[in-house]
């Protein structure tokens, strides 16, 4: 499948996110003459163990990331950052979990927006916001290039493709910029070529960037 970039929205200090940033991030692809086609969304949970006695030593991971991607609507992604693991599963497990009870739900985050379309580039822009609520809590773009599959031969292109964008949000003169995710997939023991478990580790990482900054 196609390489994705996933970047986040670093505000500059002592700024915050905000709607009308999103809106002018979007206004900077339509100016390079990005064409709007549809809508996106992708939902990660951030799940923890339902513990009888806390104190007592535990096998099972203490915590995990849930991702679903648009992209693979029959596939549910499992992450355990800690130890390094992704896992593919049917969506259907989510029903199975539930019913287990053996871990909840502490935080579900949507990432959702627009899709645009330029030249051999894909790109998707939108808000994180928490589920059920409105409330803005980052920006998120990906950046898929569509002919080729492979991580080491895409990069180049990528990069250069991603200058040009940053370089139109500062002649706008937005209140921050695009930071790209850049996890070690060889970590995970994924290989060079492009897979869906490499957009779901990247969308871990970004959540978990997002968390952090929450708490500073």
């Amino acid at each position: 499948m196609p390489v994705k970039w996933i970047l986040h929205w670093q505000p500059n200090p002592g700024t915050t996110v905000s709607t009308q940033t999103l809106t002018e991030v979007c206004q900077c692809v339509e100016s390079i003459h990005g064409s709007k086609d549809g809508r996106w969304k992708a939902t990660l949970t951030y799940y923890k163990p339902m513990l009888r006695d806390p104190s007592v030593p535990t096998e099972f991971p203490r915590d995990f990331l849930g991702i679903a991607l648009q992209e693979q609507p029959g596939k549910y992604y499992f992450i355990i950052r800690s130890h390094r693991i992704i896992l593919e599963a049917e969506s259907s497990i989510q029903i199975i979990m539930e019913k287990l009870q053996s871990y909840k739900s502490r935080v579900s985050l949507n990432y959702e927006g627009f899709q645009y379309q330029l030249g051999d580039f894909q790109l998707r822009i939108g808000k994180a916001a928490p589920a059920h609520s409105e409330s803005l809590r980052g920006i998120l773009m990906e950046v898929e290039y569509l002919p080729i599959s492979s991580l080491e031969k895409s990069k180049r292109i990528l990069e250069d493709f991603v200058d040009i964008l940053q370089e139109t949000i500062t002649k706008k003169t937005l209140p921050g910029h695009f930071i790209p995710i850049e996890p070690n997939f060889g970590e995970y023991g994924l290989a060079d070529r492009y897979t869906s478990q490499h957009t779901a580790i990247q969308y871990a990482a970004a959540m978990a960037h997002l968390i952090a900054s929450g708490r500073n």
